[in-house]
């Protein structure tokens, strides 16, 4: 018997839309990136690209449980000394609703060039619309 290795360029790539309304946020995120990852599939191999795009609208509309949106804070450095920002959940996803998912997929994801590479196929929208329908994106019904 051999072990089969998948390869980039025999897999094929689809599209899923993925409605975020109501959602809650780590939930989503971490199914969000298992997609991305390629391990809902059987050709699945650690360090390869096998995963598929994810399109998610209405990020706006996410849920996060208990007190997070006020006591979770997310920290980001300018790059000068003793410049480090911070934001509540709150108030980053009423700037910033894409910000919030992408954060909690990126941390769910490996920290090398893959997860950097995998990362880009996620692509998050804050209203309804979006301009991939010429991909012809599966809608995907994920549990809440």
């Amino acid at each position: 018997m051999k072990t089969y290795v998948g390869r980039e360029a025999e897999v094929q790539k689809k599209w899923y839309l993925v409605d975020g309304q109501g959602q809650v946020l780590g939930r989503l995120s971490s199914q969000i990136a298992m997609i991305l990852r390629g391990k809902t599939k059987p050709v699945y191999t650690p360090h390869a690209d096998v995963g598929d795009f994810v399109v998610v609208v209405n990020a706006e509309q996410l849920r996060l449980t208990g007190k997070k949106l006020d006591n979770k804070v997310y920290y980001r450095h300018t790059g000068y000394i003793g410049s480090i920002k911070s934001i509540t959940a709150r108030k980053l996803l009423d700037k910033k609703p894409d910000e919030v998912l992408r954060s909690a997929v990126r941390g769910m994801l490996p920290k090398n060039s893959l997860g950097r590479r995998l990362l880009k196929k996620l692509k998050i929208y804050a209203g309804d619309q979006h301009p991939h329908q010429s991909q012809q994106p599966e809608v995907l019904t994920l549990a809440k």
